[in-house]
């Protein structure tokens, strides 16, 4: 039986992957943004700043929770399973299906959040590993080691990071990289960020994140089905009234992304914290297209670094105001 130290362990190491993760994502699209503007790189610079407050909160909140000793039990085994069926059933859907990733992944989410409820947050994380483009994972073997990965870390992360959105898509692209590392397969080659978009972009991100929300908690369907419906409305309304067939793609993937802002708890974020995130994730898309262009969970990464700056601001605001108060 693993002890609580051990458990401590997996926890800790869940933690870390889940701060690697987004790290990597950033680094790279920073990187990348070098040779095109310095207000890209500013901004993704103060994401980070912000974003690690909730960061170090977050990791006192981990050693300061009472951990119970735990061993890998069947729940575990059908966690990485569900996870595994997830992305399998996405990619399907998507290359052969012709759906498409974000429709794809929408409508797996849809059917297991009314159908299977108790297992819809393992299924929708597999499907955004089966997200990823066959040019970057071409086989379902490389594709099911990835879930698999993917499913390894769902168990770590159990709980770490509760409530934030995107963390799904996060554990998602630890998978994804993790067999493109393993194997030496390429991602896409990502453009420079979209700036002459981002005026369509934000607004977009804010709808797409306060309509999960709504759908979510107001109408209580529960967050896996309100992404998901907003996933399946954009994939069929943007590509429609746009005269670009790529800026509606673009569109619908921005309202999916920021779908997964949505889906945080609302003890995490509040209404209006999640618009402002929703609108700051719009930005963080357009800062990251150079990079991991292709990988599953990218999308939900990009929730997840605008998740942690908002919380982070907001603890920053609390603290900040309690000082004055104090003065």
């Amino acid at each position: 039986m693993e002890s609580t130290e051990t458990a401590g362990a997996v926890q800790l190491a869940g933690y870390l992957t889940l701060l690697v993760t987004p790290a990597a994502l950033l680094a790279t699209a920073i990187g990348a943004s070098s040779a095109h503007s310095s207000a890209t790189i500013g901004f993704g610079v103060a994401v980070v700043l912000v974003g690690s407050v909730s960061v170090v909160s977050e990791r006192g909140r981990l050693f300061e929770t009472e951990r119970s000793a735990r061993t890998g039990t069947q729940q575990d085994v059908g966690t990485v399973f569900a996870v595994v069926l997830g992305a399998v059933c996405t990619y399907l859907l998507s290359v052969a299906g012709g759906f498409g990733p974000v429709l794809a992944s929408a409508v797996v989410g849809v059917g297991v959040g009314i159908a299977v409820p108790r297992m819809d947050s393992q299924v929708y994380c597999g499907s955004f590993v089966g997200m990823v483009s066959p040019a970057v994972i071409p086989s379902l073997e490389y594709l099911v080691v990835a879930g698999l990965i993917a499913g390894g870390v769902f168990v770590a992360t159990d709980e770490v990071f509760g409530g934030v959105g995107g963390k799904l898509g996060t554990i998602a692209l630890c998978g994804c990289a993790s067999i493109v590392a393993l194997t030496g397969l390429e991602y896409g080659a990502g453009g420079a960020p979209a700036w002459e978009f981002a005026a369509l972009v934000v607004p977009v991100a804010v709808a797409g994140a306060v309509v999960t929300l709504l759908v979510s908690v107001h109408l209580g369907f529960g967050a896996v089905v309100g992404s998901g419906v907003v996933g399946v409305g954009a994939s069929v309304v943007f590509p429609l009234a746009s005269s670009e067939p790529a800026v509606g793609t673009m569109l619908a993937a921005v309202a999916f992304c920021a779908s997964f802002v949505g889906m945080s708890s609302v003890t995490r974020l509040e209404m209006r914290h999640v618009a402002l995130a929703g609108g700051l994730c719009g930005l963080v898309y357009l800062v990251t297209m150079p990079a991991f262009d292709g990988a599953g969970g990218k999308l939900g990464t990009v929730a997840f670094i605008a998740c942690l700056a908002m919380i982070g601001a907001t603890e920053l605001e609390t603290h900040i105001r309690t000082r004055l108060a104090r003065d």
